[in-house]
């Protein structure tokens, strides 16, 4: 398959986006933008124009009105991955909470699971002030095993949900879960404080409600290097063809921190895929939890996972990830084709219906993800006033939110009310990832994604 291109659908009749178009209507008009021109001046300088960036933006101007805040991003709001994802919006956060308890204790491991659901409810919250109830789709989200790896994984994670006392979360045996889908399953944990949503629509409004309470916006302008800091200890940003000095500001770079070379330690870059079909028939569609909203996420790391849009489509996602760095554009272009096939194979075995039904859209987009599986949200050491957010792993739709009304908090007055999130930290851990380490790396990648393929 070309992948500039997407394939012709079977059977005609739905004409295919061009591949890397993802299914989500386009964004209304993003907030009049131009590059960073001269010497700009600021209370608080946001450098990305995603979730992250913008929620904290948001807030800053919303309790502060008249604080000076400017958003600069390399392109435009919503370009880059908050409006790529799949849209799935449920708690969790890090490594598996078994394995979080192992590692971090008890008592954390709980605080993190509790911290992702207040997560998910700052989402909810902030669709219902922007007025996008026509995009959101309340609903249930279930983390299903199909395999006997993922039993495994799927029967641990249950009990330290009950070891915690965190019994919303409910342990659906292979009868209990036919209520819910009909697909290819044979257990799954519950979580009921979940949601799907369009996140291009969410990031546009963002971007809007942020423009109408005096935020100025700047686009097609990269940040050049690290922030310096000028007189009076003011922070110094430099771009392309200018530069903002602010009190403070906030790195809301996710991935893009290892091209910088930001000292957050390693936030690597994958890149990862996604499908969506035509509208399904109506028992597809009521077999994969139409009536219920549900998403399905794989208990296994990377195993392909699935919802539901309001409109009736299967979204998928999954299966694969690449290391995008030190990869030519016809080998990434390859890698793109092959992930998009895979997944498409995989979904036409999730219900006997699927198997004539088209794919109209396939899409890319990339995530940044840490050595523990935590986020990054801290004050960059030895840059005083500027913070960085990012690494949340593939969590970015509830974590980038909160995060984001997190620093702005801080930013305004100190500690959150709420205390640090238990993340809070400014690095991650550090492992190589440039020379004779990225094919090490690469390689490690793929394998992740073979065995998760060897679910189905």
């Amino acid at each position: 398959m070309n992948p500039s291109r997407a394939a012709a659908p079977p059977g005609g009749g739905h004409a295919a986006a061009p591949a890397g178009v993802p299914c989500w209507a386009p964004p209304g008009a993003a907030p009049r933008h131009q590059p960073v021109s001269g010497r700009l001046t600021a209370d608080v300088a946001v450098v990305g124009a995603g979730l992250a960036g913008l929620a904290t933006a948001f807030r800053l101007v919303r309790e502060r009105p008249g604080l000076d805040v400017v958003v600069v991003d390399a392109r435009q709001p919503a370009a880059g991955a908050s409006g790529r994802g799949t849209g799935l919006l449920g708690p969790r956060v890090g490594p598996p909470l078994d394995r979080a308890v192992r590692r971090f204790g008890p008592q954390t491991a709980r605080r993190m699971y509790r911290a992702s659901e207040n997560a998910v409810q700052q989402v909810l919250d902030l669709c219902e002030d922007l007025g996008l109830r026509c995009t959101l789709s309340r609903g249930e989200q279930l983390l299903a095993a199909r395999s006997s790896a993922g039993l495994s994984m799927l029967l641990r994670q249950a009990a330290a949900f009950r070891a915690l006392d965190l019994g919303e979360v409910r342990l659906l045996g292979a009868t209990a879960l036919r209520d819910h889908i009909d697909a290819p399953y044979t257990a799954a944990l519950r979580f009921p404080t979940a949601a799907t949503l369009d996140p291009a629509a969410l990031t546009s409004a963002l971007a809007r409600a942020c423009a109408d309470k005096g935020v100025r916006f700047y686009g097609d302008s990269p940040l050049r290097d690290l922030p310096g800091t000028g007189a009076g200890r003011a922070v110094e940003l430099a771009f392309p063809e200018g530069s903002v000095r602010c009190d403070r500001a906030v790195l809301a770079l996710g991935a893009e921190a290892a091209a910088l070379g930001l000292p957050v330690g390693t936030v690597l870059p994958l890149e990862v895929y996604a499908v969506a079909t035509a509208r399904l028939p109506p028992p597809a569609h009521q077999a994969l939890g139409g009536p219920l909203g549900s998403s399905v996420v794989d208990a296994v790391p990377l195993a392909p996972y699935f919802r539901l849009s309001p409109d009736g489509r299967v979204i998928a996602g999954g299966g694969t990830a690449v290391l995008p760095d030190g990869l030519s554009p016809r080998r990434l272009a390859a890698a793109r084709a092959r992930s998009w096939q895979r997944l498409e194979r995989w979904l036409r075995l999730l219900h006997p219906d699927l198997a004539a039904v088209p794919l109209t859209h396939r899409w890319s987009g990339r995530i940044g993800v840490t050595g523990d599986g935590l986020p990054v949200v801290g004050e960059i050491h030895g840059h005083p006033g500027v913070w960085y957010v990012g690494g949340c792993g593939g969590h970015g739709l509830a974590m980038s939110v909160d995060h984001g009304g997190y620093v702005a908090e801080a930013l305004l007055g100190g500690m959150p009310s709420r205390g640090p999130l238990p993340w809070h930290r400014p690095r991650a851990p550090r492992f190589p990832v440039r020379g004779p380490a990225r094919p090490l790396i690469r390689a490690h990648v793929g394998a992740l994604g073979a065995a998760a393929r060897r679910t189905r």
